[in-house]
């Protein structure tokens, strides 16, 4: 999708293969998370979990989006539905896990590369390092944030907030 221009313009794939299309989020906050189950930094599940329920809670506004991602170190080699059912039984995650997709690389999701050029991470590098990279997506649809695997979740709710009482 080298045309689109904004995080609504994209449409991955939901757990079962059928488009998601971000447009059905315009005008709400976004936290958009490459994630894995076998990962050192799985337990965020948990922390984002938590943050979805708090913040959901009091703005219907705010979304969390998980891609699962098997990139980095094989660290997430089920299919969807054991994916989905890991985070549920493990996690209680009740925020959006999509299908599993690629961050990096030729075959990476059109949202990932469009969100790594939008907000470019350390010394401008513009491939995502590793599993649980975050990426704030304001009402406008612009990237408002980016923030390392080793960033816990519950730190972002200040810039979640701020992005949250913001104007389109």
């Amino acid at each position: 999708m080298a045309s689109a221009t904004s995080f609504y313009d994209f449409k991955p794939k939901d757990k079962r293969g059928q488009e998601y299309s971000l447009a059905d989020l315009k005008g709400k906050v976004v936290l958009i998370v490459n994630t894995a189950s076998k990962c050192g930094f799985t337990p965020q599940f948990e922390g984002l979990e938590k943050l979805y329920k708090d913040l959901h809670a009091t703005h219907p506004d705010f979304y969390i989006l998980g891609f699962p991602c098997n990139q980095f170190g094989s660290q997430d080699p089920g299919t969807n539905d054991q994916i989905q059912e890991f985070c549920q039984l493990n996690y209680g995650v009740t925020f959006p896990v999509l299908g599993k997709v690629d961050v990096n690389g030729d075959k990476a999701e059109p949202l990932f590369e469009w969100l790594k050029n939008e907000k470019p991470g350390l010394m401008g590098l513009k491939r995502v390092k590793w599993n649980f990279e975050k990426f704030l997506v304001g009402r406008d649809g612009k990237v408002k944030g980016r923030w390392a695997s080793t960033t816990k979740p519950e730190s972002l709710r200040g810039e979640i907030e701020k992005a949250l009482a913001a104007k389109v």
